[in-house]
């Protein structure tokens, strides 16, 4: 059977009642990677290291609750049987933080009197570092798992502690996540470049949102998780509500950079 088998046990360490999952370590680094991205980023906006920390910490709370709400919503069955794995936070929707955080970023822009289009920018590349980091995460826990394939790089799961159903066990399953590993750092490397470029604020927020969101609209497709509606899943029904949101708005962007870039003005 042909395959990559992932046998690491999602625990990396246990001292007593004290666990210290794979999980848990990698989304700190992924909050370490974004800020250390996020620290240059959004110092050309203005902000002080001190502000960009406190917008870190923040982000951070909101995103992880966020995550962990849509998560738990997303894996409701399995969670209205066992109600006391709520609080263990080994698994985290990427969707959730993604909004849990934005609106904590729209929040804290708002109280500390930042320009909340400009910053939205910024955290842009911070934000597809740390989703690209935090993935790994994943990858053991065995939570973002694809349905069965024939393909030779199917993550074959085999550790009784993965999350992955117990069907899917020890079979080639699509890494899902690897996957989206590699369409987040398409467009990390498409921001970069357009970051130079782009003139108009909100712009590259809304590429960000576009593209991230017709990937999770494409890329879910391989994956098992809840239906809820017309063979959508949770992931793929957010990405269609963001995408009605994000397309009107970036193509209304797009034209007023258009116009500004023909009329020589320097932007927005």
């Amino acid at each position: 059977m042909n395959g990559i088998v992932i046998s690491i046990d999602p625990v990396l360490l246990q001292l007593g009642h004290f666990e210290l999952r794979w999980y848990s370590l990698f989304v700190v680094l992924a909050f370490i990677a974004a800020t250390v991205v996020g620290l240059k980023r959004c110092k050309k906006i203005g902000m002080s290291a001190d502000q960009v920390y406190t917008l870190v910490m923040v982000v951070a709370l909101g995103g992880i609750l966020g995550a962990r709400l849509f998560h738990v919503l997303d894996h409701l069955g399995y969670y209205a049987q066992n109600p006391g794995a709520i609080l263990r936070f080994d698994g985290l929707a990427i969707w959730g933080g993604l909004v849990g955080g934005g609106v904590a970023t729209l929040v804290y822009a708002r109280l500390a009197k930042l320009p909340f289009l400009p910053l939205a920018d910024a955290v842009v590349p911070a934000l597809l570092v740390a989703q690209i980091v935090g993935r790994f995460a994943c990858i053991v826990n065995g939570d973002a798992y694809g349905g069965p394939t024939t393909l030779p790089w199917g993550f074959i799961y085999v550790n009784p502690g993965a999350m992955i159903p117990d069907y899917l066990k020890g079979i080639p399953t699509h890494p899902y996540v690897v996957y989206e590993q590699i369409w987040n750092g398409m467009i990390l490397i498409t921001a970069l470049a357009l970051g130079r470029r782009l003139k108009t604020p909100g712009a590259l927020f809304l590429i960000y949102v576009t593209a991230y969101g017709a990937g999770r609209l494409l890329l879910t497709a391989v994956r098992q998780e809840t239906v809820l509606f017309w063979g959508l899943q949770e992931a793929q029904v957010v990405a269609l509500a963001l995408l009605a949101v994000s397309v009107p708005l970036l193509v209304r962007l797009l034209n007023k950079e258009r116009t500004l870039r023909l009329a020589g003005k320097p932007g927005a």
